[in-house]
């Protein structure tokens, strides 16, 4: 590779893989001699990527992390930034899509400094996943690491939560789908609360150290779902499915929102746990088999209900329908044929 900053580039493409590279290898990969590697590292480190060679038979190049940031690579906002989307990446069942998140993560915490990797393991420490999926809205990263920071530290907050002031002690960060959420005690209410961190304001640790205190049940996810599950009515769902139960128990996610046994004519019951109408139908029409469902007959007026909605979202228009006449020239409608 002859152009020496396209080979710069690559250089530091591979040292950003987190391995020990042998100065013949980097060599060989971009096809120059081993002078040119050392002089290439030198390079590096003179434009702030610490670069650290490691003598002997077994030795190499491999990218460590500094005192700051290397140049031309993030600020210490994107940094977190950037951590926090792909430790969500990493979580996410699309398939593919976990390990380059890893791979990536990787590489970001092998250059991270000390004190934002602090940040980024307080963040990750504080924060307890929750399943169900809604729609994003922006949060600031800095007020994540603000909240995440007065859990790991038990220090009380003050903000506005919907133009109300609220003085809290926080206990966890809780991550639904893609929104976040903050858990805590509201000092003011004598009882338990949760908050939408896109909506929370005017955030501030006031350093008064909180409370220890324990979650009712001790599950911080599932306290957290039993208070989303408390804002809509929930059922139990009786369903036969029309397939065994070993073709089913994936497509309903591990472990299964309930019980799936096998009927001797090669079906299988489900005996669901109590969940909103919408996610009952929306587990349904996930799994792409058919099925019947025994009760309750709210279930089947909703699914009834949404597949008419569906059904006409989707119909052919009727070639038979007149359209309404065009009007004429100024609005008006057109002249009436003669005779």
């Amino acid at each position: 590779m002859s152009n020496p900053h396209g080979r710069l580039l690559s250089l530091l493409s591979l040292l950003q893989t987190p391995r020990l590279w042998p100065g013949s290898e980097l060599a060989q990969r971009l096809g120059v001699s081993g002078r040119t590697v050392r002089r290439d590292i030198d390079r590096l480190r003179e434009l702030g990527y610490p670069v650290y060679a490691e003598q002997g038979g077994l030795g190499g190049y491999r990218l460590t992390a500094g005192a700051a940031m290397p140049p031309l690579l993030l600020e210490d906002d994107e940094a977190v930034a950037v951590a926090i989307g792909l430790r969500a990446a990493a979580t996410q069942a699309v398939t593919g899509a976990e390990e380059a998140a890893v791979r990536a993560m990787g590489k970001l915490l092998q250059v991270l400094p000390a004190r934002l990797r602090r940040r980024v393991d307080t963040l990750t420490s504080s924060t307890v996943a929750h399943p169900f999926s809604v729609a994003i809205e922006p949060v600031s990263p800095e007020a994540l690491v603000v909240v995440a920071a007065a859990v790991a530290n038990h220090e009380r907050l003050r903000f506005s939560y919907r133009d109300e002031g609220r003085h809290v002690e926080p206990q966890a960060l809780v991550t639904s789908g893609r929104r976040w959420y903050l858990l805590a005690f509201d000092l003011d209410r004598d009882d338990w609360r949760t908050f939408r961190m896109d909506q929370i304001t005017m955030l501030v640790a006031t350093g008064a150290r909180a409370a220890a205190r324990e979650v009712p049940g001790r599950d911080v996810a599932a306290f957290l779902a039993d208070q989303t599950m408390q804002m809509a009515p929930t059922f139990p769902a009786d369903v036969v499915i029309r397939a065994p139960a070993a073709h089913v128990i994936n497509r309903l996610g591990m472990p299964p929102p309930g019980t799936l046994t096998d009927n001797p004519d090669g079906t299988c019951r489900w005996l669901a746990s109590p969940d909103t109408l919408e996610w009952h139908t929306l587990r349904l029409a996930s799994i792409g088999l058919p099925f019947q469902i025994s009760s309750p007959t709210e279930l089947v007026a909703h699914v009834r209900a949404t597949a008419a909605l569906f059904g006409t979202a989707t119909a052919e228009p009727d070639p038979t329908t007149k359209r309404p006449p065009r009007a004429g020239r100024r609005g008006r409608p057109p002249s009436p044929p003669p005779g």
